[in-house]
């Protein structure tokens, strides 16, 4: 699946959720390596059963020549680490680096002590470090598909941080997700007094914008209004509940980011 995929915008040709494609590409990569671990790991424990001879000397040579093609790809794919889809591939290819450089301390010990064990057991090792990684890119994308609160982000400072905007009188049906592993996005019912002008009410609406979006880096918001009639979370509409519609006024903007 292409990165490129994700930047594209919701329209009549394309889905709203466009933007998750690089969180489902990084999923699979995820779920890929976690696959490619557990292969590693039964040949591992295969080898410590029935040890095969090694050429040290082969070993060390391709190993070599690997470091040095994943070190290049590393250092290229450095500093996106928050576009989840790049992060996956990034570590794929730590993954392979780091497997590398244990295939080569391996072949080293091989070649100068003839055990065999060596082998196994730098497997083993790399591929727990890969499993964690890999586990945990996969619970990061379930996080963004699932629509849950972004790592990093309070909802209770975020509430605060609305309810403390001059003009809010109260915040209810606040929600933060992410669209993507580097995109956050909020929706917010924000209630006001009865007497603020049209005019006011959007002038209000980007004070909250700004105070949310320069905080927590949440540039895709929708903020409703409302005045004259609140809901009511006292008679069972709390966080989610809300299937009912509003005529108060509704506010969405993204910013570019």
């Amino acid at each position: 699946m292409r990165v490129s995929r994700a930047g594209r915008p919701a329209g009549a040709g394309g889905p709203a959720g466009a933007r998750r494609g690089g969180s489902l590409a990084a999923m699979a990569n995820g779920a890929a390596l976690t696959l490619i671990v557990v292969a590693i790991a039964y040949e591992a424990a295969r080898r410590f059963a029935h040890p095969e001879p090694v050429n040290g000397g082969l070993v060390i040579v391709s190993a070599l020549v690997a470091v040095a093609v994943n070190s290049y790809i590393a250092f290229r794919l450095r500093g996106n680490e928050r576009n989840l889809n790049i992060r996956a591939a990034l570590l794929h290819v730590l993954g392979d680096l780091a497997a590398s450089v244990g295939v080569l301390v391996a072949g080293v010990v091989i070649l100068l002590t003839g055990w065999l064990y060596a082998d196994p057991i730098v497997s083993i090792a790399i591929t727990a470090l890969i499993a964690l990684s890999a586990i945990r890119i996969v619970f990061d994308t379930m996080n963004i598909l699932l629509e849950g609160v972004p790592t990093g982000i309070d909802l209770k400072e975020v509430r605060t941080t609305v309810a403390t905007v001059p003009g809010v009188n109260s915040v209810h049906d606040l929600h933060v997700w992410s669209l993507s592993g580097e995109q956050l996005a909020l929706s917010v019912h924000v209630v006001v007094a009865e007497e603020l002008l049209a005019a006011e009410s959007e002038h209000l609406v980007r004070k909250v914008e700004e105070a949310i979006c320069g905080k927590f880096g949440i540039g895709h918001t929708t903020i409703q209004v409302e005045s004259c009639h609140p809901c009511d979370e006292s008679i069972g509409h709390g966080a989610g509940d809300h299937n009912h519609p509003h005529t108060e006024g509704i506010v969405g903007h993204t910013h570019a980011r």
